[in-house]
């Protein structure tokens, strides 16, 4: 046996197989998410699931708060995210990291903020609320001090609402009371926003805001780090595509997650129901 072969050949293989595993090792990209955000969970979810079944990488999510992932997608420590509010809600985050970032575009179009009632409500405007006494001069708010909340408190100002009371919840209790209205057909106003599960499990409504105390409707964008072009140029190309239809078609998989599914198995659900949609976003 010509040993100088074996050896050369050994080496040859070894070479090799640690080419294909920083081959394997390079596959992979790490997406930032905000868990207390039913939006951020199941966006990031079903893209993870896209990108791991048709673009073959491998995905690692990390629940971060919303400032880390900024932080972490301008310093590279992140790859991706796809729940940046723009051009408000996160104006602020986007003016300091704009230059370090790359906006691969909007994943969801229509999302604003408001009051919401359900659609059997007569009132269509927040000025009705002045002379409707079916809401019992209260609107159910979640933790005080949101953005939404601050709002409220804003518009209340603004329309005369002076005998309403905001009463500050959170966001399981804001739903637990506009569960039992929903249930006793009562009149209620809560604070909310799109997209969220709710629109999915009931027929609601955003009252009109003529003052536009809310401000105009605003666009959830997928936001990738400078490297990532390089480092996954299919995955870049995907988010450049990957945007949601409708509220309804992301809705679908937050009430699944609402209603008991672990986040990974809504999506996997989605993504097999959905072949035509999932094939639109990674198309070449």
């Amino acid at each position: 046996m010509n040993m100088k072969k074996v050896l050369g050949a050994s080496a040859a293989l070894v070479l090799a197989m640690g080419c294909n595993w920083a081959s394997a090792a390079a596959k992979e990209v790490t997406i930032g998410y905000v868990d207390g955000w039913s939006d951020s969970v199941a966006t990031t979810h079903v893209a993870a699931e896209v990108i791991k079944q048709k673009l073959g990488y491998d995905v690692k999510l990390q629940a971060v708060a919303t400032g880390i992932m900024w932080q972490g997608v301008a310093t590279g420590k992140l790859d991706a995210m796809l729940s940046a509010w723009l051009p408000v809600t996160h104006g602020e985050y986007w003016s300091k990291n704009q230059d370090k970032v790359v906006d691969y575009g909007p994943n969801f179009k229509d999302a604003k903020i408001g009051l919401i009632v359900p659609e059997y409500v007569k009132a269509k405007s927040i000025e009705d609320l002045k002379t409707d006494d079916t809401f019992k001069n209260r609107i159910v708010g979640i933790d005080a001090g949101a953005g939404v909340m601050l709002k409220t408190e804003q518009a209340i100002k603004d329309y005369g609402l002076s005998a309403y009371k905001l009463q500050a919840s959170s966001g399981a209790g804001m739903i637990a009371e506009l569960t039992r209205a929903e249930n006793a057909q009562q009149s209620i106003a809560v604070t909310g926003w799109v997209p969220h599960w709710m629109f999915a499990k009931w027929k609601l409504r955003f009252l009109e805001d003529p003052k536009g105390v809310y401000g105009a409707a605003e666009t959830v964008n997928s936001i990738g780090s400078k490297g990532l072009d390089k480092k996954a140029p299919e995955v870049a190309a995907f988010l450049k595509k990957f945007q949601w239809s409708s509220k309804d078609e992301i809705g679908e998989v937050m009430l699944a997650i609402q209603d008991g599914a672990k986040p990974d198995a809504a999506a996997k659900d989605w993504v097999a129901k959905h072949p035509d949609r999932v094939a639109e976003w990674t198309a070449k």
